[in-house]
């Protein structure tokens, strides 16, 4: 048993959306086993019943439960579900002596770890409980999900494969020459910061509105990340972005090791016209088993799938279905 972290939450209403009145919310913690403790969101429908369906959330990838993942938790408490958004470690309010870093072994323990809290609740039937991850936290659900049984059913919406992007850049265009000139960069910048008290950010999202010249898919990312729509204070990508140094995290690692581990029941949504959409689709076509569905949302962009953008894009609909047709008694 691992020792909580007192940790300091906000107790005020600090979210991107408005709070439901359909809905209990309370602060909790927990512990994953790495010793860091997470903060979390916890939503409850008001007629709450005994051994309720389940879903932990997190994503997108460098954003807060106070955005896109903590709007999924609320609704799909609204629908009926028990659910938890949390921070990952060392972002947000959760611990890590670090801060604004990621590895994909513990941000999958992350998941895991939520799991082990969520099965714990009295009102939680710990055989139905199902995952949602978004953006980078699609393809990282997705890990956790070939890693762990208990989790029943997975969607992965507008999923990045981080370690692709990380490897290959976007649309694989980098090339392995680029990639190691990137690690002897991050090398250097390893031993030069050694011994000082800060280390070097990335950048976040530009600021709004973006250039003319970039690609679309960085001016939607300001549009939500840098805006009333989605600003956040505590959120990786709203502000100063991660730290330069875990960027070679990405470039040695895969998820889904082992595809065919992955045996209980997975939705991937994707936009239309996200630029994300080839890791999904490709993504999709190593999956096994006739439990697996893809889901393309006509028009809508990657960033539209974090809020519904202006045409409510989010398909709730559907994924309420889905996941009430897998988190059910199993056939004996």
């Amino acid at each position: 048993m691992f020792k909580n972290e007192a940790l300091k939450l906000t107790q005020e209403w600090d979210k991107t959306f408005d709070k439901s009145d359909l809905v209990d919310h309370e602060k909790v913690t927990f512990v994953n086993h790495f010793g860091i403790t997470l903060a979390a969101d916890l939503y409850t429908p008001k007629s709450k019943e005994d051994k309720m369906k389940a879903l932990v959330v997190c994503g997108p990838f460098g954003a807060v439960k106070e955005q896109a993942s903590g709007l999924y938790a609320q609704t799909m408490a609204e629908r009926g579900f028990v659910t938890m958004a949390f921070d990952p470690s060392f972002t947000g309010e959760s611990g890590g002596n670090a801060r604004d870093v990621y590895s994909l072994d513990i941000n999958t323990e992350d998941f895991q770890a939520a799991i082990d809290f969520i099965s714990q609740l009295n009102f939680v039937d710990k055989e139905k409980i199902g995952i949602i991850g978004i953006c980078g936290w699609g393809c990282i659900a997705l890990n956790a999900a070939a890693n762990d049984p208990r989790i029943k059913a997975t969607a992965a919406i507008t999923m990045y494969d981080m370690p692709r992007v990380g490897a290959w850049g976007y649309f694989d265009e980098g090339s392995a020459d680029a990639r190691y000139e990137t690690k002897k960069t991050i090398a250097a910048l390893r031993t030069k910061e050694y011994l000082s008290d800060t280390l070097e950010k990335a950048g976040g999202c530009l600021e709004y509105p973006a250039p003319d010249d970039v690609p679309d898919f960085v001016k939607q990312y300001s549009a939500y990340y840098k805006t009333k729509r989605g600003y956040h204070p505590r959120s990786v990508n709203s502000n100063a972005g991660w730290v330069l140094q875990s960027t070679t995290g990405w470039m040695n690692n895969a998820i889904l090791t082992h595809p065919e581990d992955l045996r209980n029941a997975v939705l991937i949504v994707h936009g239309e016209k996200a630029h994300s959409r080839y890791m999904g689709e490709d993504t999709f076509k190593k999956l096994q088993g006739d439990n697996k569905e893809l889901l393309i949302v006509e028009n809508a962009t990657h960033t539209d799938l974090y809020d519904g953008g202006e045409h409510h894009y989010i398909p709730f609909d559907k994924i309420n279905a889905f996941f009430n047709q897998y988190l059910v008694d199993e056939k004996k």
